[in-house]
This record gives structure tokens, C-alpha cells and sequence, in this order.
């Protein structure tokens, strides 16, 4: 514990290795407790790193403990918040969502009844499929601060039904005043997941990943894409589904290709300025100045993009024609495509970024029946944003 408060004095890394069972997550969290009380204006929040959910629930509850040790010490209850974020499949109340069992159906699900076009119908016709929970939340649960004391999910959850506002959502509101917040690493670590939760976090905070050895593989993981041949078959299903909805947008509504194209000149960052539904997982990697960057023409339209699409994806069905194992750098890769069907790297960077904004644009509700074309697209924006930094491989199994 002495180290752990030299480490907090220096503002520093820190790397702590005890035996199971001896005590740490309790020692880690009282020394930072105590200190984020005696210095509130040097640590704001902490943010505790676990991997799984039963983890993530043994930190609460060591956290609760203290809590109470607290108030009986001072006699009195403490504003004081600490609570668990996870993933809407182990928050949401939805009835219709609850019974399904995998995480990217129960994101799709949740999508399809919350996305601001899908709230836009609603309000003309009631008859619509809208979820509640969301509807109580945005229009009462921003008012009201979530009350002081430490909530796993399961009180998240008891909360939610009680107050009818979504728990999912009602904890990504209350962690940026939360003192305390214990999720997963893909929060911190996965720029998919933490550019729409961690974004706003507070700079002056602690961070503690716990079982920290494990770590590289989260990395490593959330800048990896995994391709399957069935992957790429589904995918030609996407460019079709999406081909059919584009010509039908043209023709009955075609302004609103026009208005997406406008944007998509402004730059990326007018283009996602979505509202919170409507972002199911953010770019996988873009820097800030690339979103400023208007898209490059070759891709702006929701034709040409398709049909870019369509050449990258017989690209890489060629390039898994293969019978024995093939590891190539990034920029061989890139150099490959640009011979092959003159796709340049600048456009590729986009292409994670520009399906999300054609998918709003059409206004998609399922993104789950999506997941293969997306995976593609983050390949491609991965592969080309660090062609220095990764690499990419083949087999006959791919």
C-alpha cells in the first residue's frame, strides 16, 4: 500500500503482483478511496478494469463493504457513487430482448427500438414497436441524478423496473458523475466501445486493470478482424440488401441520399453526429483529423461506396484462394489492392465510418444481420490506418 500511494503521489504507472486470495482488490480500493477523498481535486474517479462480469460483481461488493465501513465510522451517509456497466445483455429489461441469448442480436434488437428515425415514427403512430424503458429514461431519468450508493447490475436492473428507465443506458449516463466505475476492459481498451462510453471520462482519474496480464491479448483482440470464407459469402447477401435499398430510397425519397452526400463533403465529424441510439459501435480506429477530413469523392455516394465494396470484397475472396499459410505486411497487402482493382489507401481509412453513416442514412433497424459487411469495412480501415503496426494473414481454413 505504500508503493500503491507513492505510485498516486508520482501521477505514475504502477504494476502490483500479490498471490490469490491475499487481499488486493480490497487494499487497491481503500488506499484510492481514501485518497480521492483527502485530495478530490487530484483524483476525480476511479475506474476499475476487470474481464469478467462475476469479477466485476466481486469488486462491488468489496466496494459496498467499505462504503458501509465508512458511514458507520462517520456516523452519517456519504454522497458517494459507485457503480457496474456491462453490456446491454447483461442490463437490459426489454421483454422482447431479454430472452435473446447473444450479445450482438441483443445490440440489434435494442437498436431497432431505439434509434432516433425508429423514435421519429413512433411519435406519428403509436402502434410502432418503440421500447419504453428508453422513452422514461430520456425524458425523466437525465433529470434526476442517480442517488448515492453502490449499484451492481442486478440493482441497476431492480432500479430500472421500479423507475421504468433503461439500465443500460441509465448507467452510461451516471458514470460520468460516478466516483467510482468498474467495467471491462474492452471500455478502455477497444476504441469500438470506448469512443462512445469512455470518451468523456474525466482526465484526473485512477485507472486499475485488474488480472493485468491479460491485457495484451485484450489488445490485441479489439484490433483484430477475423475472416471467414462464409464471412465474405454473407457479405455479397449485405451489398445486395443494401443495393435493393438504395434504388428504392431514390425513388421514393431521394433527398435524403442528397443530404447524406452533403454531409459526407463537410467531413465525418457533421456525418456521426448521431444521437447516442443511433451509434451501435463507433470507427475502430480513425484519428481526430481524419474525421475532419471531408470523404474521399470515390466513396461518397451511396453507389460508388457499394460498388467499392463490392471490388475490396472479391479482392480479399481472391486472395483466400489459397492452400498453405500466408502472413504479408500491411503495406504488400495494400499495394496488392491498389494493382489488382485500384483501390488507394486514403478511401480505405474511411470505410468503417462511411458504412455506419449509409446505414443511418437507410435507416437500418437490424445492424446485427449486418455484422459481416462491418467486420469487412474494419478490416479495411485497420489495414490501412496502421499499414506500419499490424499484419495480416491467410490460410485455406479462412
Amino acid at each position: 500500500m505504500r508503493e500503491l500511494k507513492r505510485t498516486l503521489d508520482a501521477k505514475g504507472h504502477g504494476v502490483l503482483e500479490m498471490p490469490s486470495g491475499t487481499g488486493k482488490t480490497v487494499s487497491l480500493l481503500a488506499l484510492i478511496m481514501a485518497y480521492q477523498r483527502a485530495y478530490p481535486l487530484e483524483v476525480t474517479k476511479l475506474i476499475y478494469c476487470s474481464r469478467t462480469v462475476p469479477e466485476i460483481e466481486k469488486v462491488i461488493e468489496e466496494l459496498r463493504k467499505l462504503l458501509n465501513f465508512y458511514e458507520k465510522q462517520e456516523g452519517e451517509k456519504l454522497p458517494f457513487l459507485g457503480l457496474a456497466l456491462s453490456s446491454r445483455k447483461n442490463l437490459c429489461i426489454h421483454p422482447e430482448v431479454t430472452p435473446l441469448r447473444f450479445g450482438k442480436d441483443v445490440d440489434g434488437k435494442c437498436h431497432s427500438l431505439t434509434a432516433s428515425y425508429v423514435r421519429a415514427q413512433y411519435q406519428h403512430d403509436t402502434s410502432l414497436p418503440h421500447c419504453r424503458y428508453y422513452e422514461e429514461f430520456d425524458t425523466h431519468g437525465r433529470e434526476v441524478p442517480l442517488p448515492p450508493g453502490i449499484y451492481n447490475l442486478d440493482d441497476l436492473k431492480a432500479l430500472g423496473r421500479h423507475e421504468g428507465w433503461c439500465p443500460y443506458f441509465l448507467a452510461r449516463y451516471s458514470i460520468l458523475h460516478a466516483n467510482v466505475v468498474v467495467y471491462s476492459y474492452h471500455y478502455l481498451l477497444d476504441p469500438k466501445i470506448a469512443d462512445l462510453v469512455s470518451k468523456e471520462l474525466a482526465r484526473k482519474a485512477v485507472v486499475v486493470f485488474d488480472e493485468a496480464h491479460n491485457i495484451d491479448n485484450v489488445c490485441i483482440d479489439s484490433m483484430s478482424v477475423n475472416l471467414t470464407r462464409r464471412t465474405l459469402d454473407r457479405c455479397q447477401g449485405n451489398l445486395e440488401t443494401l443495393q435493393k435499398t438504395v434504388l428504392r430510397i431514390k425513388e421514393t425519397d431521394e433527398q435524403r441520399l442528397r443530404d447524406e452526400y452533403r454531409c459526407l463533403v463537410e467531413g465525418l465529424r457533421e456525418a456521426s453526429a448521431a444521437r447516442e441510439t443511433d451509434a451501435h459501435l463507433a470507427n475502430p480506429v480513425l484519428p481526430d483529423e481524419v474525421l475532419q477530413e471531408a470523404v474521399p469523392g470515390s466513396i461518397r455516394t451511396a453507389e460508388h461506396f457499394l460498388g467499392f465494396l463490392r471490388r475490396l470484397l472479391e479482392y480479399v475472396k481472391w486472395r483466400l484462394r489459397v492452400q498453405h499459410v500466408v502472413q504479408e505486411s500491411p503495406p504488400a497487402f495494400l499495394s496488392g489492392l491498389a494493382q489488382r482493382v485500384c483501390i488507394q489507401r486514403k478511401p480505405l481509412r474511411f470505410c468503417a465510418e462511411r458504412l455506419r453513416s449509409l446505414l443511418h442514412t437507410l435507416e437500418i433497424t437490424d445492424l446485427a444481420d449486418f455484422s459481416p459487411l462491418t467486420l469487412l469495412a474494419n478490416f479495411a480501415t485497420l489495414v490501412s490506418t496502421y499499414a506500419q503496426h499490424c499484419g495480416s494473414s491467410r490460410n485455406q481454413k479462412k
